[in-house]
């Protein structure tokens, strides 16, 4: 028999989460609505829990486990400890590498939060949809390490915005999704890409941002973008080589 859409949840089930104790919502800013439709409609609770890095990821799982009584599956902690591992190998290619990032606030979130736990300084933060509250918020994070110090959340702007300061103030990469190219072209700055919508690579939206596996993911296009860049600047021999090297 042919199932269009196998597994999935019954629609009974689905019927039922009118009852839930909570609803979760993977992101901030784009659940504004359907928060407060739930809690108008089914007057029951929601909250809020981004599994974006290391530390996000650890508290949504830890609540899941609170709310469920449940422990936490061991595969998910085999699966922390090879991102952690991860991150441990590429830790020294992303501390200190300055970076801009654009994009929708709650992606723009998962991002800043990953660089910061990779000891990467945020510089030019860039969210044309996004307002005071998600301003403030993002603040408070980046005040509250020394590698968001010198970050500055520009709300209500654009790409031609962040152009004219990856003139003015440059930075090593900058983050985001696939109408960056043009500041790639005119600024030289090398992009990462990560974010909606990406036209000019190809299965990028098939890797997960989200978990352990999503700070692999999200590791591996940033640190081998920085490989890439190294590469491309040592590569004239007996002038540049010196650090051309076969083992990074």
């Amino acid at each position: 028999e042919y199932e269009m859409y196998p597994g999935g949840t019954k629609l009974e089930d689905a019927a039922d989460s009118v009852n839930a104790e909570t609803t979760i919502c993977l992101q901030k800013y784009s659940t504004i609505k359907t928060r407060e439709w739930i809690a108008q409609n089914w007057q029951r609770p929601t909250e809020v829990l981004r599994p974006y890095g290391i530390k996000g990821t650890d508290e949504f799982l830890q609540r899941l486990s609170e709310l469920t009584g449940k422990p936490i599956p061991e595969e998910l902690t085999a699966e922390r400890g090879r991102a952690v591992d991860a991150m441990t190998d590429s830790h020294a290619w992303l501390h200190g590498k300055k970076f801009a990032i654009y994009g929708d606030p709650d992606l723009i979130w998962g991002v800043v939060n990953f660089l910061l736990e990779m000891g990467a300084e945020p510089v030019h933060i860039v969210c044309n949809n996004g307002d005071e509250e998600f301003k403030a918020e993002l603040d408070a994070v980046l005040q509250a390490t020394p590698y968001g110090q010198g970050a500055t959340v520009w709300i209500k702007k654009d790409l031609w915005h962040l152009r004219s300061l990856l003139f003015t103030e440059p930075v090593d990469f900058f983050v985001g999704n696939s109408y960056g190219k043009y500041l790639w072209r005119d600024t030289h700055t090398p992009i990462v890409h990560i974010g909606y919508p990406i036209f000019d690579r190809h299965h990028l939206h098939r890797y997960s941002t989200l978990g352990y596996d999503g700070v692999i993911n999200m590791l591996n296009w940033v640190v081998n973008r920085i490989l890439d860049e190294l590469d491309r600047n040592t590569i004239i021999p007996a002038k540049t080589d010196i650090s051309y090297d076969l083992i990074r």
